[in-house]
């Protein structure tokens, strides 16, 4: 599984997924189906995010309802910038819409 902290138009998310990469054409439609199509991505290492979240990790990855190319691990900006340091950070991944859709919208 891949961590990163994906920057929204509503704020940051915490996310796992089993996707390749951060902006990979499954993990782009699985943002998509949550009504994200825009974001800025930045990796960050799988273990920081179970050492940091203890059991809920545990109950995240159990979690039948989320599937594996994107698990929703942390919504709270407040806290997953507390919990991760920004220095420390991969990326940055740029996905934006296509130009068309953008004008369409």
């Amino acid at each position: 599984m891949k961590a990163g902290i994906i920057i929204t138009g509503t704020g940051p998310i915490l996310i796992l997924t089993s996707a390749d990469s951060l902006d990979s054409p499954d993990f782009v439609r699985a943002l998509r189906t949550k009504g994200i199509d825009e974001y800025i991505a930045f990796e960050i290492p799988e273990e920081a995010v179970r050492k940091r979240y203890g059991q809920h990790f545990v109950v995240t990855m159990a979690d039948m309802k989320q599937i594996d190319i994107l698990r929703i691990v942390d919504v709270d900006g407040q806290r997953i910038f507390r919990n991760f340091d920004l220095g420390g950070l991969s990326g940055p991944v740029l996905h934006d819409r296509p130009r068309e859709e953008r004008l369409a919208a």
